[in-house]
């Protein structure tokens, strides 16, 4: 019979490294478990935004229409509709910069790189874990996939309470691989890149790895197997992050290095970069994977995850594939017949027209959502089972949002109104298989939230009442 094992039992190697074990059965007392559970699984709360929004009336659709590829995860989602930032409105700018650091914190910006208050997750973080998280833990874990950079609020959605960032924002999949596993420290006298083929984060765990899976080993066949997985994931991960050709035996071939571009040239003045789905898709999904990853492994509970920044300029090209149809072809500057920024899939938002097909933007907000998904999916399968049984999707607070309900800047109740909000169950807290036309502020649903969770403090002016939103209560 296998000994029972800590619930957050971590591989240590030299250095920063730590590798953190997927839940296992040894690290659950099953006579307790039913009873037990709720202490078992800890509280997380993530920000996962996407840039430029779907527009309000697109919304009424439901799932026939742009959210189409959320359809398959409705009955742990639950859609909110009218959801109101008018409040967070700064006279002269836009909702670029006023919805996007009014996402998660229904608060209008404190200058170009301060939110004007806290966002979800730090409230929670801070109710749930005031003297600090354990040890070994990343305290926010800022990651996206983005281009435009003219604000931080366009591509950073975790605050402090003084409306700072809450980390560092991780934009390259292999500085986001450091930042979650570690790095491994090189001979100055070698070269660093065919040291970093010869070695592995894996490497400095090996000994502890051998003992995990070996005779004397505290797991069970059924576990053992799921760490030499979980090991195996890694390690490609590790490859795919590095375009390294280096592979253990049998692990899977790595993909071509990342040829995104990031810093200030991917924002060439503000006039866009064009970009291939492929490109797009590739490394956003390995940045999902390894965000993911870190949720599982218990390394990151708290903090945000960016598909595409604000008011992003990207003039995208591809052949646009959902399940076994062909739903679009991209070809923005081609369909626009324009170049550098009126070129971008920016514009077709700023053109959204109610009596109009807004084809190309259609097609622009589905795969948003089809991207979504895959993050969503990643914490929903077989790998993310807490100990209720349930999974991390499931256990989690994921708030949905975006900076829009419309795109046009001409009116700011239609731009600030009606922008686009969903939720998880967070150990069936709130309720989910809905679309709830709420018809509230958001800072009434953000107090909602965080107060259901334990939190006691009051996003928002001191002076404002909270009006609970309890449609969203179960």
């Amino acid at each position: 019979m296998s000994q029972k094992i800590d619930r957050r039992m971590v591989l240590r190697g030299a250095g920063a490294i730590a590798i953190g074990l997927p839940f296992l059965e040894e690290m659950c007392d099953t006579a307790v478990a039913a009873a037990d559970s709720a202490r078992l699984i800890p509280e997380r709360a993530f920000n996962l935004f996407f840039g430029l929004g779907i527009p309000a009336p697109l919304q009424q659709e439901g799932f026939e229409g742009v959210l189409e590829p959320l359809k398959p995860l409705r009955d742990k989602l639950l859609i909110l509709r009218g959801v109101d930032h008018v409040r967070a409105d700064e006279k002269g700018i836009n909702a670029h910069y006023d919805g996007a650091t009014a996402a998660f914190t229904a608060e209008p910006p404190d200058g170009e790189a301060k939110a004007g208050g806290p966002s979800i997750d730090q409230v929670i973080r801070h109710a749930i874990h005031p003297g600090g998280l354990p040890p070994g833990m990343v305290p926010t874990l800022v990651a996206g996939t983005f281009f435009r950079r003219s604000r931080v609020g366009r591509y950073v959605h975790s605050y402090n309470f003084n409306g700072t960032v809450a980390g560092t924002m991780q934009e390259r999949p292999r500085d986001l691989f450091e930042r979650v596993f570690g790095r491994v420290n090189v001979d100055e006298m070698d070269d660093p890149k065919q040291q970093r083929l010869r070695r592995s984060v894996l490497d400095s765990v090996l000994e502890q790895y051998r003992h995990m899976v070996g005779a004397r080993s505290p797991l069970g066949a059924t576990s053992k197997t799921r760490v030499n997985e979980h090991l195996d994931r890694i390690r490609e991960y590790e490859q795919r992050a590095y375009g390294s050709q280096a592979k253990m035996p049998g692990s899977p071939d790595s993909p071509d290095p990342s040829i995104l571009l990031h810093g200030g040239s991917a924002d060439p003045g503000g006039e866009g970069i064009d970009i291939t789905l492929d490109e797009l898709v590739n490394e956003w999904r390995l940045m999902a994977d390894l965000y993911a990853t870190a949720v599982k492994m218990d390394r990151a509970r708290f903090g945000s995850l960016t598909f595409l920044a604000a008011g992003e300029r990207i003039r995208l090209q591809g052949d646009y594939h959902y399940e076994d149809r062909k739903v679009f072809v991209f070809d923005d500057a081609k369909q626009r017949n324009a170049s550098g920024s009126k070129g971008c899939s920016h514009e077709w938002w700023h053109e959204f027209r109610e009596n109009q097909e807004n084809q190309a933007l259609r097609a622009h907000a589905h795969l948003k959502m089809r991207e979504l998904a895959y993050f969503l999916n990643a914490l929903d399968d077989s790998d993310a089972v807490d100990a209720n049984g349930k999974t991390i999707l499931e256990n989690s607070l994921i708030t949905i949002s975006t900076e829009s309900g419309d795109g046009r800047h001409n009116d700011v109740q239609r731009e600030l109104s009606g922008v686009f909000h969903a939720i998880t169950g967070a150990k069936g807290r709130f309720r989910t298989g809905e679309i709830l036309d709420v018809n509230s502020e958001g800072i009434d649903i953000y107090n909602t939230v965080t107060s259901a969770i334990g939190a006691q403090y009051k996003m928002g002016p001191k002076e404002r009442p909270v009006n609970v939103v309890d449609s969203l209560l179960v």
